[in-house]
Formats: C-alpha cells, sequence, structure tokens
C-alpha cells in the first residue's frame, strides 16, 4: 500500500508547491493535518486544536508567518501536500523508507510506540493476534507490520481511529493497532480505560512532519524552527499541556 502511495504521489501531482520565497512574501503558512487523531490534532467543538495545531502555530510565529489550516482525511494529505494544496503536512506521519521516496520529512517532532489495545480479555500480544481480526487506520505505517505478524486473520482498515474504536467497542475487531499516547488519550476521554486496555508495543515510530519532495529550502527553515521552539521552552510547555511529560525524540 505505501509503495502505491509513493507511485502515486510522484503520478499525481499537478500542481507546484509554493518555495519558501513565495510563502514568505505572502506572509502565511498553509500547514495539511487529518482534525481527527486526539490529542494530536482533532477538533473541539468547531475549533481544531491538539498538540500538533499548537506546535504547528509556534513554528509559524517562529518563521514571522501567520498559519492557516487545511483538514482533510489522512491518506490524501502526502498526495495533497505534493499538489499544492497545503506548504508543509503536520499530522504525525511516522518517517517510513516508502515515504520518504514520496515526500521530503522534517526533524521529528515526537516519537511514540504503537500498541495493540484489545476489550478486556482479548488479545493484548503479538502471539494472541493468531486467527483474530485488526482493525487500524487506512493509509498509516502500522498496515505492513500488522501483515507480517504471523497467524493474524485479517488486518482490517477504517477512516479513523474513532470508527476503530466503535468498531472494537462493538465486536466488528478483535484488537485495535494506534499510537499508544492517542489511545491512552481517547480512552480517559471515552471513560473506556477499564474496557478498553492497551497491551503489547509493536513498534517504534519517529513521527515528523513532511514537505513537498525536493523543497528542501522550506525543510531547512521549518526545522530551525523547530529546532528553535525546542531550545525555548514553548515544545516542553506544549508537550506538558498534552501529555504531561517530554514526549520529543531522546
Amino acid at each position: 500500500m505505501l509503495l502505491t502511495l509513493a507511485l502515486a504521489l510522484s503520478a499525481t501531482a499537478s500542481a507546484t508547491p509554493r518555495t519558501l520565497d513565495q510563502i514568505k512574501a505572502s506572509g502565511t503558512l498553509k500547514l495539511g493535518t487529518e482534525g481527527a487523531f486526539p490529542p494530536f490534532n482533532f477538533y473541539q467543538g468547531k475549533t481544531l486544536t491538539g498538540f500538533e495545531v499548537d506546535l504547528g502555530n509556534a513554528l509559524g510565529k517562529a518563521l514571522g508567518l501567520k498559519v492557516e489550516w487545511v483538514v482533510q482525511p489522512f491518506d490524501g494529505l502526502l498526495i495533497a501536500l505534493n499538489q499544492g494544496r497545503f506548504d508543509a503536512v503536520v499530522a504525525s506521519h511516522a518517517i517510513t523508507p516508502e515515504r520518504q521516496k514520496a515526500v521530503t520529512f522534517l526533524n521529528p517532532h515526537y516519537c511514540s510506540t504503537v500498541n495493540i489495545v484489545a476489550r478486556k480479555g482479548g488479545p493484548l500480544s503479538r502471539q494472541a493476534l493468531a486467527g483474530k481480526t485488526v482493525g487500524t487506520q487506512i493509509g498509516t505505517a502500522q498496515i505492513p507490520i500488522l501483515q507480517a505478524i504471523p497467524g493474524i486473520k485479517d488486518v482490517r482498515t477504517f477512516p479513523n481511529d474513532q470508527t476503530v474504536l466503535s468498531a472494537l467497542q462493538a465486536g466488528r475487531v478483535d484488537a485495535w493497532s494506534s499510537n499508544g499516547p492517542v489511545v491512552a488519550y481517547m480512552l480517559k476521554q471515552t471513560g473506556q480505560g477499564g474496557k478498553i486496555l492497551i497491551g503489547e508495543a509493536i513498534s517504534r515510530e519517529r513521527n515528523a512532519g513532511a514537505v513537498a519532495k525536493g523543497n528542501t529550502a522550506l525543510q531547512g527553515a521549518l526545522n530551525a524552527a523547530l529546532t528553535r521552539v525546542q531550545a525555548d521552552g514553548t515544545y516542553a510547555k506544549l508537550s506538558q499541556k498534552w501529555f504531561g511529560q517530554d514526549i520529543r525524540c531522546q
């Protein structure tokens, strides 16, 4: 799937992404995100919020630019990035070799584990997934990892983590695979902590923003802005706000 994504990105790019000079001249940095991945990027009512939204706004401020957010489904974000619909994407994309063929990644802005999640009494380890159906979000780097685990009956994809959680609660899947901090936040918000449990970590991800393939001037400017907000305490403040800890990659 990820190889197909890489080919699609190169084949469908129809507009020219803006250069750093063009962005500066406009005074506005356009950032793409999913808007359905709490607590990183999501809606509270009609307001887009989350750790990555706060961080993206801080990066724009560090560059002296106003930030404009463009929200669309996760599986189309990298395609839209190379089509020039926005200047950069900040949406918890794990850095993978296939994605690196398609876009130019920024430095990672956080690291996290990917965990198996199940209802109490359900499969919480790789071994326990034998013969089971696992749900995960479409377009994620977790799909090939799950497909490589021996014995899994089926890997089903869903539009976002909220729909996977609903499928798990309804018994349509036996387990769910997602970013550990996201699951912990969602279970806390929904009061499902005692009914749904976080199990074994199946991978560790470095998550980063990205710019269109080869847009290295913009990459450099955003990396410098990220370094600045990490050094001046802004990053630590935002991380504490959303997670109660510093989640930068160590």
